[in-house]
């Protein structure tokens, strides 16, 4: 690997490599996209890499494209490649005459690579800080690292959320958080309650648990940053559920099927793979 503190500049960030991450390092112009402004700065474990690609960009620019694993960082995995390219904070665009250079660090950057392929079993990139607020359409959201709150907003808010209230929703009853854009019509950001808890409605202008955005409501550098910490939280909270169903010793049998039922829970909110299931589940039936 190229020596630790090397740093390639680009227009509007700057990576700096060390010797088992990338820091990269975003620049706050007035023409750098504001979700750059709001992230700072990520450290990029080489873990969370899954490739590194050089392509020729747009008036004279290379492209280096350091590609994240699925399901190691908790923005990209909120983004659900609804990010544009300008926007991907993975991108770092070069003047064309610096295409050697880039391709050097290509090369160096992808030799370090670790050989693991499929997606993270966990978040390897940290979420951004709170705290953590935007205003959307209809009420004002805000995430203190425990609960998420929900405040309406009479000129916006359906009188189905007026009905049920404001809203607080602690980490520990969802199990993820859905975002769509808001350059997209109809975007919005909806928190996935855990199943068998309540409902849904399809419509997210009629879902207490979900705020809906608008022109100017709910920008990308305030809404996703939002959602990936909310995400980061709930799967972290997963975690120790696991942790938690870990037998200490011989347990009785009716012991070990409410642990492993809870483990069923848990797969079945999404918050355990189908390889971590098996695994913890093979380790309570070998305490019988």
């Amino acid at each position: 690997m190229s020596r630790m503190g090397d740093v390639l500049a680009g227009f509007h960030a700057a990576w700096e490599f060390d010797t088992d991450s990338v820091l990269i390092r975003f620049e706050r112009g007035i023409r750098t996209p504001k979700l750059f402004h709001a992230l700072g700065e990520r450290r990029i474990p080489h873990e969370a890499l899954a490739d590194v690609t050089l392509a020729p960009g747009k008036r004279g620019t290379v492209v280096l494209h350091a590609v994240p694993r699925a399901g190691a960082d908790p923005l990209m995995e909120a983004a659900a490649g609804q990010l544009k390219d300008g926007c991907d904070p993975y991108r770092l665009v070069l003047p064309a005459e610096r295409e050697t250079l880039a391709e050097y660090y290509r090369d160096e950057l992808r030799a370090v690579l670790p050989s693991s392929e499929g997606p993270a079993d966990r978040f390897m990139v940290d979420a951004p800080e709170g705290p953590l607020h935007f205003k959307a359409y209809d009420g004002k959201a805000s995430f203190d690292g425990k609960a998420v709150s929900f405040r309406w907003f009479w000129t916006g808010a359906s009188s189905a959320k007026w009905k049920a209230g404001d809203q607080t929703f602690h980490v520990s009853d969802l199990s993820g958080v859905e975002w769509r854009s808001p350059e997209i019509f109809d975007g919005y950001m909806r928190l996935i309650r855990r199943p068998g808890t309540v409902v849904q409605p399809a419509q997210a202008d009629q879902d207490p648990a979900a705020v809906v955005f608008g022109l100017g409501y709910g920008p990308v550098h305030e809404s996703l940053p939002f959602a990936a910490a909310v995400l980061a939280s709930v799967r972290a909270r997963g975690a120790a559920a696991i942790e938690d169903a870990r037998p200490a010793g011989r347990r009785d049998p009716a012991d070990i099927a409410e642990r492993i039922r809870h483990l069923g829970e848990l797969h079945g909110a999404g918050l355990l793979t189908d390889e971590e299931f098996s695994a913890k589940k093979a380790e309570l039936l070998a305490e019988l």
